[in-house]
Formats: C-alpha cells, sequence, structure tokens
C-alpha cells in the first residue's frame, strides 16, 4: 500500500478519504480516484466521509502526532538537565514524516511487533548519536494516549464547527416559518396547532445543548499523560512533575491528574456516549423528515436535484428522502460505537491491551461517521421544500377538531365541569355531518356556555400559531447570542 495515499486503514497509526459533496454524491459517495480502488474494503474510504476529517487519521497524521510528543518530551526534559540541549534540539528537528517514514517504521514493526518501539527506534535512527535520548523515562503509553489526545482535541473543533452549521441551518428555517401554521402530532395523530417554525426551533435548541455538552467535555476528553509505566512518575526521578508539565504545555492539552499507565478510558467512554446523543437527535431530525415527505402527508421534501437524480430504478416518479435515510442508518452504528468505549473502562489492574484494538476502529469511524452524518443534515435543512399550503390544509381537514382544545378550556372556565366538558367535546368530535364548528353551535350544552361567534373564534388556530411563533423567537433570541461564541 502506498503510504503516501490517505487511507481508511487498521495499522498502528492509520486511516483516510473523499470530500463531501451535495446532494445524491453526499449521500451515496463518490469513487476515491486512486490506483488500487478496486481493492478498498471499508466503505468509509470511498463512500462516506469528509477527506479533511478522513486525513485527521491517515496514517501519516498518526504518526506526526506521536513524533511531536517524543520532540515535546525531550524538549521539557532538556530545559530541566535531564536529556542535553543539543540532542533534543536534534531529536526536535527529525521528528516529522521527511525524516522518519510510516515505511520505515512498518519494517521495524514486522520483526519487532510493538508499534510504539517501532516508531522511537525510526525517530532514534533519524536522530543518529542524540537517538539515545528519544523516549527517555517514557512508556508507550506516555505517547500514544498524549497523542490520542491532540487528535480528539482536533475532532471536537471539527465536530463543534459541525453543530454550529446545523444550529444556524435549523435557527434560520425557523426564523422564516415562525407562523407558518402546522398540524401538531401525538401518537401520529392530530393533535393542536403548532407552527413549523417552532418544531426547527426545538430541534435547533437540542443541537445546542450538545454543542454546550461537546465544549463542557473537551477539558476532560483532551488530556495527556507522561507519567510512566504505571503513572506514577517514578522514571522520570524528581522531575517528574515538571517533565509532565512541560510537555503538555508545549502541546497545548492538560495532563491526566490521576492515571494509571493510561490514561482514564471514563474519558473515552463520555465522549463516544455524546456522539450517542449526538446521532440520536440526528436520526430524530431525519426520521421527522422522511415521516412529513410522505406521500399522504407531503409537507416537506428534502433537497432532489431534478435535472439529475433518479429516486428508484424502476418506478421513475419516485423522490425518496435518500439523504435522510442515510443519515437514520449511518446514526443508528454512530450509537453501537458507543458501547465498546463503555467495556474499555474495565481495565486489569493498571492497565492491559483489551481496549486498544477496537479504539483504533472505534474512535475514527464514529468521529467520521459523525461529521458525515451532521454535514447531511446541513444540507437537508438548508434545502428543505416547506409546503406551507399543504400544512394549512390539513389543519382545515380536522375540520375544527384539532381546536378541540381550546372549546374545553373555555367551557371549563364558563363554569362547565373539565369532565364534563371533556366528555361531550370527546363525543362531538367522533363524526356526525358538518365539522366542529357547526355541530359545536347547536350543541345544547355547548349553546348554554358559548356563543355562536365566540365558538367560531375560540376554533381558529391563529391564536396557537401566534402562541408558536412567539415562543420560536423566544428559542431564537436565546441560541443566537451563543452562536456568536
Amino acid at each position: 500500500m502506498n503510504s503516501s495515499r490517505v487511507h481508511f486503514g487498521f495499522p498502528a497509526f492509520g486511516l483516510g478519504g473523499r470530500p463531501r459533496a451535495n446532494g445524491y454524491i453526499a449521500a451515496l459517495g463518490s469513487p476515491a480516484v486512486t490506483d488500487d480502488a478496486a481493492s478498498l474494503f471499508c466503505p468509509l474510504e470511498f463512500r462516506y466521509g469528509r477527506e479533511s476529517v478522513r486525513a485527521l487519521f491517515s496514517r501519516g497524521s498518526r504518526l506526526a502526532r506521536v513524533l511531536s510528543v517524543e520532540a515535546a518530551l525531550a524538549a521539557a526534559e532538556s530545559e530541566l538537565g535531564m536529556v542535553p540541549r543539543d540532542a533534543a534540539e536534534t531529536i526536535a528537528s527529525v521528528a516529522n514524516l521527511d525524516h522518519v517514514s510510516v515505511g520505515r517504521v512498518d519494517e521495524l514493526e514486522r520483526s519487532l511487533r510493538h508499534d510504539v518501539m517501532a516508531m522511537s527506534r525510526a525517530l532514534a535512527e533519524a536522530a543518529g548519536p542524540a537517538g539515545r535520548w528519544v523516549h527517555f523515562g517514557a512508556t508507550s503509553a506516555d505517547i500514544t494516549d498524549t497523542a490520542l489526545a491532540l487528535e480528539l482535541k482536533e475532532a471536537v473543533g471539527i465536530l463543534r464547527d459541525d453543530l454550529t452549521d446545523l444550529i444556524r441551518a435549523l435557527a434560520s428555517l425557523a426564523r422564516r416559518h415562525r407562523a407558518t401554521a402546522e398540524i401538531g402530532r401525538t401518537h401520529g395523530q392530530h393533535g393542536v396547532p403548532i407552527s413549523f417554525g417552532y418544531k426547527i426551533a426545538v430541534a435547533a435548541a437540542e443541537v445546542l445543548r450538545h454543542r454546550r455538552r461537546m465544549d463542557e467535555l473537551l477539558p476532560r476528553l483532551a488530556v495527556g499523560k507522561m507519567a510512566g509505566a504505571v503513572g506514577t512518575g517514578a522514571g522520570f526521578g524528581p522531575h517528574a512533575a515538571a517533565v509532565e508539565a512541560g510537555v503538555m504545555r508545549r502541546l497545548g492539552i492538560s495532563a491526566d491528574e490521576a492515571p494509571t499507565q493510561i490514561v482514564g478510558r471514563d474519558r473515552i467512554a463520555e465522549f463516544t456516549n455524546l456522539l450517542a446523543l449526538i446521532a440520536g437527535t440526528a436520526e430524530r431530525l431525519a426520521t421527522e423528515v422522511r415521516n412529513l415527505q410522505r406521500t399522504e402527508i407531503a409537507e416537506v421534501a428534502e433537497p432532489f436535484d431534478e435535472a439529475h437524480q433518479v429516486g428508484s430504478s424502476t418506478m421513475a416518479q419516485k423522490r425518496n428522502p435518500m439523504l435522510s435515510e442515510n443519515v437514520t442508518s449511518l446514526a443508528r452504528l454512530v450509537r453501537a460505537f458507543a458501547l465498546p468505549p463503555l467495556e474499555n473502562m474495565v481495565q486489569w489492574h493498571e492497565r492491559d491491551l483489551a481496549n486498544s484494538a477496537n479504539e483504533r476502529i472505534v474512535l475514527p469511524h464514529a468521529i467520521l461517521l459523525t461529521d458525515d452524518l451532521l454535514g447531511k443534515l446541513v444540507e437537508v435543512y438548508r434545502g428543505l421544500t416547506v409546503d406551507s399550503a399543504r400544512m394549512a390544509a390539513e389543519i382545515d381537514r380536522s375540520g375544527g377538531a384539532a381546536m378541540a382544545e381550546s372549546l374545553l378550556l373555555a367551557l371549563t372556565s364558563r363554569g362547565l365541569a373539565r369532565a364534563e366538558a371533556h366528555e361531550r367535546l370527546r363525543t362531538l368530535t367522533r363524526g356526525g355531518a358538518g365539522s366542529l364548528a357547526e355541530r359545536a353551535r347547536t350543541d345544547p350544552t355547548i349553546q348554554a356556555h358559548l356563543s355562536p361567534e365566540e365558538v367560531v373564534a375560540l376554533l381558529d388556530p391563529a391564536t396557537y400559531v401566534r402562541a408558536a411563533a412567539e415562543k420560536t423567537d423566544r428559542i431564537l433570541a436565546a441560541i443566537d447570542p451563543e452562536l456568536r461564541r
């Protein structure tokens, strides 16, 4: 395999890419243009995800990060007089992909059968006589977990931007449709009228909560360690705390305050469970589009390339919500990835390797797919077609029954027992000739408490829609300042 190509694989420092496209291509992907494209195994190599995100996990990127940790270690030790300054400078000058190649690390690992030992030996070779100071006092997890912290910090930045883009798309749509009347539905049945904008504002607030969670989590997640074999720092002698602080300062992250040989895996479990929460919201928003795009409802439709896109290979009339269905499918997989990190919290004593293999698979996949599905949701909601006339017609189709609550409250406030008012309206909404307004105006019980004009006014959905629009405004007013942060 050509190590220069961005490759999504599972070796020590491995993975890779495709740029996000629009519409049909965004959902199904476009084959990577490579000489060995036919040999690609994982769909993330050629069907899902963005090139820029996949590159974050490329073998070269991962090797570059561990090399930067080794360079930071040598520099911190040099500052404390533990390593000669010229040796640290030499190590820093060669701790890059120009001097340490993925190919050489692979070659060494084939005989050593240890990825970090192979990397440190390759770096030591490149450093010449100064190489004897490479990895001085460190254990493998000091390097790999600290490099992982750098990787996760960058991934969080990407996902935070995705969440921000989605909030903005939802907020813009909610603002446009703040007073667009729509029937509210509970249990799949008509409830009372709302506005479509309110439905979308609720979604925007939910996504914003995930962004807050991401911000709160980052300081707990992006932590490394430089504390030796079982986390005590004994191998670094009296300078242990200063070495760790110096490394983390240079890398721009914090240290795990209480590690074993590894950084506490509760941090990673919390992160993947946050991705699962985000995926749950994503599927909810995708399902809303899928349901409202059903032929029987047809109130919204996701973007569709009318000039070229095909909905079915045989049913030429089809315009399927394929992006939303794709989001649904990927969201279910992201949620499944939350389980292995929970299992990885259980370590034998100060550490074992039971977490290592699955983390190399789980973290890149979960991050790449979360980014992918969020990007597709942004595309859906930015380009959503909203049929406001169809929404209004659906409210009218209820024949006034959707406003039964309004009559119930008015009758109760006029002196009728609530249970009696409820039973009367339950009976009246069960059918019969004419609309609820017509039946209510001639019903003796209702006539005794409300005039015909009052009945008509109470059955006007405008009051409910107006309340929804006003609440939409309040939600958006609270969201806007946070989007500027």
